[in-house]
């Protein structure tokens, strides 16, 4: 994206308009979505603009998209979960189960009793 800004302002140069470096620095903050609003806001809140290098710019907004994209890269393996192998068991071994299970529970629902 810088690259392309760059080769535009150079281009607009060349055919005799220039930008002062704080509008430079405006156009560049004023193109990015929604989810850099707090990006942007700091920077802007943080820094002259009117001084700040389009190469300063350009590091703190690289910075920035590499932190984001390491959140989401952990985010992302986070999520990963652990699937189970399903196994086809006889209905008997299930109905063994369930008498199992009754039982146990009848047993210690006697014990509570006496």
């Amino acid at each position: 994206m810088f690259t392309r800004f760059t080769t535009i302002i150079n281009s607009l140069k060349n055919l005799g308009k220039s930008y002062s470096n704080q509008e430079l620095v405006r156009k560049i903050l004023r193109c990015y979505p929604k989810s850099w609003t707090p990006k942007v806001t700091a920077i802007e809140e943080a820094k002259d603009l009117s001084t700040l290098p389009l190469e300063q710019l350009l590091d703190s907004l690289m910075t920035h998209e590499t932190t984001m994209k390491n959140h989401e890269n952990v985010e992302v393996k986070k999520k990963k979960s652990i699937a189970f192998n399903a196994s086809k068991e006889d209905s008997e071994s299930d109905e063994d189960g369930d008498v199992a299970l009754i039982t146990s529970q009848f047993k210690r629902f006697l014990k509570n009793q006496k």
